[in-house]
């Protein structure tokens, strides 16, 4: 949550861990307030995933105002697999 309004970066990394395949199409972005998907933060792999080699890096800048919250989502949209957990990372700092 943001404590004061001003402009925020923020970056994440999900690393793709395989399950039953090697084409789940990795998605990940950023979400402003649990609803609206930030401009800019969104990020999908599309070629073979390689298990925890293949990985979305995303970073965005973004005005908050004091209580707005930044969420991460990943999803696949092929087929099953997981985020690594240990190597998936998120964080944001106040810039301006």
């Amino acid at each position: 949550m943001a404590p004061v309004g001003g402009t925020y970066l923020f970056r994440a990394t999900l690393l793709y861990k395989i399950n039953a395949g090697a084409t789940p199409r990795m998605r990940g972005r950023l979400v402003l307030n649990g609803t609206t998907e930030i401009r800019g933060s969104l990020g999908e792999i599309s070629a073979t995933h390689v298990s925890l080699a293949t990985a979305i890096w995303l970073q965005t800048l973004v005005p908050l105002t004091a209580g707005d919250t930044v969420e991460l989502q990943g999803n696949f949209r092929v087929a099953d697999g997981y985020f690594a957990a240990d190597h998936t990372s998120f964080w944001g700092c106040k810039v301006g």
